[in-house]
């Protein structure tokens, strides 16, 4: 590596301190300096160098994000403006994005430190919400507060009055987002090599009911009514401020904001297949035993074989 340096990204409330202890033996075999955001720095053992969080992109070679997918997205939001491959560790319930499981972790911080590996692009929405800017890879969506009305906003595209939302949310999205609150919502599931915007309405009641799909080149922008209740902005599912009636939303599409670290593809497209099979796309079975572990897979054949004609 380049400078030498790993920064920790992590989960924000779990206990992180079997892998960190792991990533923190590993770096000290291998003259690695980690860095962690000096607010976290109790969460992990001694050795990890507390910084500021802006330092800790700029100084790193790659981030190797401790938890689920949310976490993941969080390490990909700061990498943004300047992009580094992103490691993901499992942290307890099984993560699309996430890359490895704990016991995994060693031979992968090998790999990572030999560049051995591919990097998966990942594009992002970036969003001017009145005077602020937030960035997503899943999603933004505009959230109806209980008891403050529902969200009544129009929509333009490049420029041009589109049609207007009565909805409880609108959601827009990747598509690698299209999986999770938009495919909630009603909408389609985009393939993550597509380029495009999709926004969907949640319950609407009013105007636009369906799904629209965007080029990632138009200029979106959505303008609340003036009679529209006040809103929260959700962006990859937390909330980042509410907007009242009047405010503005312009939105554009961002190619390869993110970098994903992957080390064997076929195992990320069987992910891809399961999280499918989870929705619509349901597996035939030879494909699902195909999910299994290798010592499991033997298993269930021995059964199936023993089983009467």
């Amino acid at each position: 590596m380049r400078n030498n340096r790993l920064g920790l990204v992590l989960h924000p409330t779990r206990d992180v301190t079997d892998i960190a202890t792991t990533v923190l033996d590993w770096a000290h075999a291998h003259h690695v300096e980690i860095l962690v955001d000096r607010q976290q720095r109790q969460r992990v053992p001694a050795g990890a160098l507390p910084v500021d969080p802006a330092v800790l992109v700029d100084e790193c070679d790659a981030l190797i994000s401790i938890g689920g997918d949310g976490t993941m997205l969080g390490a990909l939001r700061m990498t943004v403006d300047r992009p580094k491959p992103v490691l993901g560790v499992h942290l307890g319930q099984l993560g699309f994005l996430v890359e490895v499981d704990p016991p995994e972790l060693p031979r992968a911080l090998d790999r990572l430190a030999a560049h051995d590996f591919t990097v998966e692009p990942r594009s992002c929405l970036r969003c001017a919400v009145c005077e602020d800017r937030v960035v997503a890879f899943n999603d933004i969506a505009l959230a109806r507060q209980p008891g403050e009305g529902f969200v009544n906003a129009t929509l333009a595209v490049d420029d041009e009055e589109y049609g207007y939302y009565r909805c409880d949310a609108l959601v827009m999205s990747t598509p690698a987002g299209s999986t999770a609150y938009s495919y909630a919502a009603g909408g389609p599931l985009v393939s993550p090599a597509t380029e495009a915007v999709v926004l969907t309405p949640s319950a609407p009641m009013a105007g636009i009911g369906r799904s629209v799909v965007l080029s990632p080149t138009e200029r979106i922008r959505v303008d609340l009514r003036p009679d529209s209740g006040r809103v929260a902005v959700e962006v990859d599912g937390h909330v980042a401020r509410h907007v009242e009636g009047g405010g503005t939303l312009e939105l554009r599409f961002q190619r390869g904001a993110g970098q994903v670290v992957r080390f064997d593809a076929r195992r990320y497209r069987e992910r891809s297949q399961l999280k499918l099979s989870l929705l619509d796309l349901p597996l035939l079975p030879e494909q699902l035993r195909e999910l299994l572990p290798e010592s499991l897979r033997g298993e269930v054949k021995r059964r199936q074989d023993a089983l009467p004609d």
